[in-house]
């Protein structure tokens, strides 16, 4: 196969899980939508963890709430619990690997806040411990996954919002969440700004 061909065809399957990404993720999306909106409103805060690919799509999603996405518009409080190499190494050192994100969610998460948890597998063991920490503490989960949700979607509770990106190829599950999280944006912008009922 050429070199041509290959492009050609990781763009048809791009192309091909998005559309049935779609009509799996459309629901699920705007009501993450809404309850992130919602928290924002009332002065909460989102807080967004993930391994690898997964952390840089948390810190995407943590920048363009903070700053800004597409329009103008006043800071919303979002972080990224990924970025803080002392707290992260600290933890790990410490307690485990398992705790990084849970001991950050524990120690800043309050009620009414929303945790957007995101692993491809649905198995990381600490989004896992992530998400038990976010129920003690009353903070809504969205969980990003895909190839089923894994665990993760035995540990949601039914107040919580899993966005399951229907692939088991983890490059087009990551594709997906990369769009999904820009749908979030704009969503919330949407409604943060009054331009969407």
């Amino acid at each position: 196969m050429s070199l041509a061909q290959r492009i050609h065809d990781q763009f048809d399957d791009s192309g091909a899980v998005k559309r049935a990404a779609l009509s799996a993720m459309a629901a699920p999306i705007e009501a993450a939508i809404r309850a992130m909106a919602a928290c924002l409103a009332a002065g909460g805060k989102v807080m967004a963890c993930g391994n690898g690919g997964s952390a840089a799509d948390s810190q995407h999603f943590a920048a363009e709430l903070l700053n800004r996405f597409e329009k103008e518009r006043p800071p919303l409080a979002a972080i990224a619990l990924t970025t803080d190499t002392s707290t992260l190494t600290s933890i790990a050192n410490d307690y485990a690997y398992e705790q990084v994100f849970a001991k950050q969610v524990s120690g800043l998460g309050r009620a009414g806040d929303v945790l957007l948890a995101i692993s491809t597998s649905g198995n990381s063991p600490n989004v896992i411990a992530a998400i038990e920490a976010a129920h003690v503490r009353g903070v809504r989960v969205v969980a990003l996954t895909g190839k089923g949700g894994g665990t993760i979607a035995r540990t949601l509770r039914s107040d919580d919002i899993h966005l399951c990106v229907p692939a088991d190829r983890t490059a087009r599950i990551q594709e997906v969440h990369l769009l999904t999280i820009h749908c979030l944006c704009d969503g919330i912008d949407a409604l943060i700004l009054g331009e969407t009922q």
